[in-house]
């Protein structure tokens, strides 16, 4: 879908339900990934998801097309939500009990396996210890893959801002790397 059948759809979701929901169906995946890739829980994501799409419904009669896309605005939105379970669950934190690791790759042989899953645990472990403006960076630029543009939109910051925050996240990460790496995880 280009921009002007995107624009249109907006103008017909203000109206036509059926409308939001081809929006809602165009975004809902990358909408739970972004949560899910920040709490790691896919109840919560779920949980976050259909508040994000809620709101959005409620307020598509304010949305004003500023120069930011669509997916900027929801994504802000979906921020804002992420940026208040953070300090919802640092009040009250509890453990997830349903997200096991699975016990085996029938694609890989079991060392190549348990070597990914050291990897992927390493690096999740190395985001966990960021910030969360610079973990909504990462995930938006590299996941989504965002214009610096749409992350200043969706962050609330300036274009400069996001360079720079992105400079020293590069930065902050290099510095976390033990040397010799990855021979060492």
């Amino acid at each position: 879908m280009d921009e002007g059948e995107e624009r249109d759809l907006i103008v017909r979701a203000k109206s036509d339900p059926e409308a939001f929901g081809e929006l809602y169906r165009r975004y809902v995946g990358r909408i739970y990934n972004y949560h899910y890739r920040h709490t790691g829980n896919p109840t919560e994501a779920e949980d976050l998801t259909s508040r994000t799409f809620f709101r959005a419904l409620r307020s598509i009669n304010s949305y004003r097309d500023k120069g930011a896309s669509f997916q900027a605005w929801l994504f802000r939105i979906a921020h804002n939500l992420v940026v208040n379970w953070y300090r919802d669950t640092s009040r009250h934190p509890s453990v997830a009990l349903d997200n096991a690791p699975p016990l085996h790759s029938p694609v890989q042989a079991p060392h190549e396996y348990v070597e990914a899953q050291e990897e992927r645990a390493y690096w999740l472990q190395m985001l966990a210890g960021l910030p969360e403006d610079r973990k909504t960076l990462l995930i938006l630029k590299f996941v989504e893959q965002m214009s610096n543009m749409e992350i200043a939109a969706v962050m609330g910051k300036s274009e400069g801002a996001i360079k720079a925050l992105y400079h020293r996240t590069l930065i902050s990460l290099r510095d976390m790397i033990p040397e010799g790496w990855p021979d060492e995880v």
